[in-house]
């Protein structure tokens, strides 16, 4: 199905809530038709995310799915296509924390599996499936992959180096696609968010607090969805396809802080 108007389509995993829907919501606002995808059947978490992006004008649609189960990852994608054409932009935003926060010493196979079968493996094969499809339909302008990893991809946490582990491999992952798809004119971008306020980060909210009132962010403020967007929506646009393989940090001036 294609739109007649000749509308790009988005499709931003994760995107129910958080930074992914703050990324979704940037994306219709450019005008862009999004799918959106999370774990949970359509419920109304899913309806009033639907809302807000159609509210921009454009098509939006929910799928249900998993980013590890890899075997399924073909349904999504036909899903997205059948109800508004093929893919431009990914967004990949799904990502969990460790299901437990444990020393290096003392996190176990389960934890680290986990971690890595969404964050890395997951993300691998979807990007993989959509690269796939989009050169399979030959040359086209205004194609992208954008990975949203994490500070966490260079900089230590001891009590969850497997999210780490998870964000560093995903960077490589990013120079891996965006080298190989670049003849192609498919363009692959790497944000970094730092300290954003999420659901991730609810539970240790006092903690960081402190800390970037005592100058661990520079910019002296938590960052919000929509920096994240903000940055997102920058890279999707058709002109940035020569800057492919760029790493942009939205961390108020964390990492080049304290690395």
């Amino acid at each position: 199905m294609t739109d007649s108007r000749g509308r790009r389509v988005a499709l931003v995993t994760g995107g129910r809530r958080g930074i992914g829907l703050a990324v979704a919501e940037g994306l219709a606002a450019d005008g862009l038709d999004v799918a959106i995808t999370g774990t949970s059947p359509e419920d109304d978490v899913s309806r009033a995310a639907l809302a807000r992006l159609t509210a921009h004008g454009v098509r939006a649609v929910y799928i249900a799915g998993r980013v590890d189960a890899v075997e399924d990852h073909a349904r999504v994608l036909d899903h997205v296509e059948a109800e508004l054409g093929p893919i431009d932009v990914l967004v990949s935003n799904a990502g969990i924390a460790p299901p437990e926060r444990l020393d290096l010493m003392e996190t176990t196979p389960e934890n680290f599996d986990k971690v890595i079968g969404v964050n890395l493996r997951g993300a691998f094969f979807l990007a993989q499936g959509v690269a796939r499809r989009m050169v399979a339909a030959g040359p086209k302008g205004g194609r992208a992959l954008i990975f949203v990893s994490s500070c966490s991809a260079e900089m230590v946490s001891l009590n969850r180096v497997d999210y780490c582990v998870s964000k560093a491999g995903l960077s490589m992952a990013v120079k891996g696609f965006a080298a190989r798809l670049a003849a192609d004119g498919i363009a692959v971008f790497e944000v970094r968010p730092g300290i954003i306020r999420t659901d991730m980060t609810a539970g240790v909210a006092a903690k960081y607090d402190a800390l970037i009132e005592d100058g661990l962010v520079p910019a002296k403020r938590w960052g919000e969805g929509t920096d994240v967007a903000a940055a997102v929506r920058a890279l999707a646009r058709p002109d940035m396809v020569y800057s492919t393989g760029s790493v942009i940090n939205v961390d108020g001036g964390l990492t080049i802080a304290r690395l």
